[in-house]
């Protein structure tokens, strides 16, 4: 479940088939030309537009962020190769079950909407996309940790079973001393 300090990413929900392919297939699909700074967030909210007839214009679920990869158009929707966008590079970002919200939360005044970031704290608190809005100082920080959150999503991370010597792993990926040498001991050759 949210907690305060997550980092929520507010997006489209274009249509009853989106949502269903996110409840049933676990993923959303954001177009690369057109996507936020940072996708490496914890949760995202899904509003929901006119398309959701007497459900539109409001956010009724969240899901959990469990990754993201670069895909095509064609790759996410295989019943749709010669779409226009077909060979368009789109975020799959891999979620997990849609968490419905106990009270949604409405548009009010707002009638268009792409992305907006906001925090566990305010989505928790919310009774309109307008109270999502983070002002003031606390901009600042949101704005510090997503750019933290997308330099670590970033970061290549290799983990070395305990049972491979450190000497071979350097050996094997070419990876010298000081002396050009790959530091081999004898008994390991």
């Amino acid at each position: 479940m949210i907690t305060t300090s997550d980092l929520i990413l507010v997006c489209i929900m274009p249509t009853p088939r989106d949502m269903e392919i996110a409840r049933l297939l676990g993923w959303y699909r954001i177009p690369l030309r057109t996507a936020p700074k940072v996708v490496a967030v914890d949760y995202l909210a899904f509003y929901q537009p006119g398309s959701f007839g007497e459900r539109s214009g409001q956010i009724n679920f969240v899901a959990p962020v469990r990754g993201y990869e670069l895909v095509t158009r064609a790759e996410l929707l295989k019943t749709e190769v010669d779409h226009p966008r077909a060979n368009e590079e789109y975020f799959k970002v891999q979620i997990g079950p849609l968490e419905r919200l106990s009270k949604p939360i409405a548009a009010d005044k707002w009638r268009r909407l792409t992305f907006l970031y906001t925090t566990g704290e305010y989505l928790l608190n919310a009774k309109t996309l307008n109270d999502l809005v983070v002002q003031t100082d606390e901009r600042a920080l949101l704005w510090q940790a997503l750019r933290e959150r997308a330099g670590q999503s970033q970061q290549y991370k290799v983990e070395v079973p305990d049972d491979i010597d450190p000497s071979m792993v350097r050996a094997l990926l070419g990876i010298k001393d000081l002396n050009g040498e790959y530091q081999l001991e004898e008994e390991e050759l």
